[in-house]
């Protein structure tokens, strides 16, 4: 009874917030070299995410294959007791949706690993069937954009723009994004789930940071917290390193309506 209330409080609250992030993950493999746009000085809201959205089609395109590895980390503090988990995965993907994980390393709690880790890994494999792309694709279909800003980065210029979402899908989010103002790829995402995943959670923060690999942005870091309703806290984190760019193919401009502009 003891071990079936620990699977409960959990994995429950934690795996629906980290399937989110999996549904992010495609939004990570962006190209450096940017569209052909207008000019980067005063662009409209409409403007950016239509460059934005043109982008990642060609993106998407371009990204053949590559590999690398990944550190999965939680922490949970709270009811019924303490525990945490971590799991080292080699990561291959072939375009246009095929992902292998291999499993190199796993330490701390099984219940964690089994019930959280790899189900997170299920999870972004399915995710990149096309109908579910389309779901949480960045774009005018899915999200209201408003233009907050312009930001100076360590890499550059960057537009910040508010996500709103147009319907409470659980695997998108409200909050930030920062675009690269040179190559239009998103650099920094802060946000929440659109809808809160699951009864047993009230308060979910999460933040995912890119970096440039070659002519690519790809994730480097995610970090995410979450607040139990029995009074627990969890602690989400994936640190991405030893990438490798194994395959690039080169696709003419995209059509910006097929991404669902409006």
């Amino acid at each position: 009874m003891k071990r079936h209330l620990q699977t409960v409080v959990l994995s429950v609250p934690i795996l629906p917030v980290l399937l989110c992030l999996g549904a992010w993950q495609w939004a990570g493999a962006q190209t450096s070299d940017p569209p052909t746009v207008e000019s980067r000085v005063g662009l409209s809201t409409a403007e950016v995410v239509n460059n934005l959205v043109r982008g990642n089609l060609e993106r998407a395109r371009a990204l053949g294959a590559y590999h690398g590895t990944r550190t999965y980390r939680v922490e949970y503090h709270g009811f019924p007791g303490s525990r945490a988990a971590e799991m080292v995965v080699d990561v291959s993907y072939k375009a246009p949706g095929t992902k292998e994980f291999t499993v190199k390393s796993e330490n701390g709690s099984k219940l964690l690993i089994d019930r959280v880790f790899k189900k997170m890994l299920q999870s972004e494999k399915e995710a990149l069937a096309e109908e579910n792309q389309r779901e949480v694709a960045l774009n005018n279909d899915n999200y209201r954009f408003a233009l907050l800003g312009q930001e100076k980065t360590p890499d550059g210029l960057a537009y910040i723009l508010s996500v709103e979402p147009r319907t409470q899908n659980k695997l998108l989010y409200r909050g930030r994004i920062w675009v690269d103002a040179q190559d239009f790829a998103v650099v920094r995402i802060e946000g929440e789930p659109a809808k809160n995943p699951s009864f047993w959670t009230k308060d979910t923060k999460i933040e995912q940071v890119y970096a440039k690999v070659g002519n690519f942005w790809l994730p480097r870091t995610n970090r995410s917290s979450t607040t139990i309703r029995l009074g627990g806290h969890a602690v989400f984190s994936i640190d991405y390193v030893d990438y490798q760019i194994t395959a690039t193919t080169f696709a003419g401009p995209a059509d910006v309506n097929v991404a669902g502009s409006r």
